[in-house]
C-alpha cells in the first residue's frame, strides 16, 4: 500500500540483483500481487528506505515504503526478473471531508482495538499528518484482511470509498475476534472432555 512500510527479506538470486541494482541507481521496484495462477494487473512500487542486514551470502533484509500504484501495460521477461511498462494512477474525486473524517477517526480507533483483541506486538503509527487517503491505505493494509481484499483496496480510485469499505470492514473483523474470544473463553480448558 502507498505509504506503508513494508520489510521484506531478500533471499532469491534473481530479487537479489534486482535490489542491488536498485540500490546502486536510487529506484524503486514493483511488488504485485500473484494468486497463485495469475498475476494481478494493479501493483504498487516500493522505495527502499533501509537495508536493515546483509548476509554473508547476499541475501539481504530491507525495510521498503510503498509509494505509487501502476496498471501493468505490459510485461517483459528479458532478465531474470520480469520487468514491465506501467502506468501511475492514484484517487480522484471530490472528498466530504466531514465524512471523511468521522471514517478516519473511526479507523483509528478500530485499528487499535485490533491490535489489542488481536494481542499483536504491530504498532499502528499514527501521526496528525497523516491525510485522509494515507490513512485510507493504512487502515486497508491492516492484517486482518486477505491479499485478496487488500488487493481490492489498492485498486479502488476514491479514497472516501476506501475509508468507508475498510472501516466497515475492520469493524466485522473486529466484532467476530471478539465473539471468537469469547467463544475460547467460555469453552476454556485444554479440549479434553472430562468423564465423571
Amino acid at each position: 500500500m502507498p505509504q506503508i512500510p513494508l520489510p521484506l527479506h531478500i533471499f532469491e538470486e534473481r530479487y537479489k540483483l534486482m535490489i542491488g541494482e536498485c540500490l546502486a541507481e536510487g529506484k524503486e521496484f514493483g511488488i504485485v500481487y500473484y494468486n497463485a495462477s495469475d498475476i494481478q494487473s494493479v501493483g504498487c512500487t516500493a522505495k527502499i528506505l533501509e537495508v536493515i542486514k546483509r548476509y554473508e551470502d547476499g541475501r539481504l533484509d530491507i525495510l521498503t515504503q510503498g509509494q505509487r500504484r501502476f496498471q501493468i501495460q505490459e510485461i517483459y521477461d528479458n532478465k531474470s526478473y520480469l520487468e514491465a511498462r506501467v502506468t501511475f494512477f492514484d484517487d480522484h474525486g471530490r472528498l466530504d471531508k466531514s465524512a471523511c473524517q468521522a471514517l478516519a477517526d473511526k479507523g483509528i480507533v478500530l485499528l487499535k482495538q485490533f491490535t489489542s483483541v488481536l494481542e499483536s506486538q504491530e504498532e499502528y503509527g499514527f501521526s496528525a499528518e497523516l491525510d485522509f487517503k494515507s490513512l485510507s491505505f493504512l487502515i486497508a493494509g491492516c492484517e486482518g484482511f486477505s491479499h485478496a481484499e487488500k488487493q481490492r483496496f489498492l485498486e479502488m480510485t476514491s479514497t472516501g470509498e476506501r475509508l468507508e469499505k475498510s472501516v466497515k470492514a475492520l469493524e466485522n473483523i473486529i466484532a467476530r475476534m471478539k465473539i471468537t474470544a469469547e467463544i475460547h473463553k467460555i469453552i476454556g480448558g485444554n479440549g479434553n472432555i472430562k468423564r465423571g
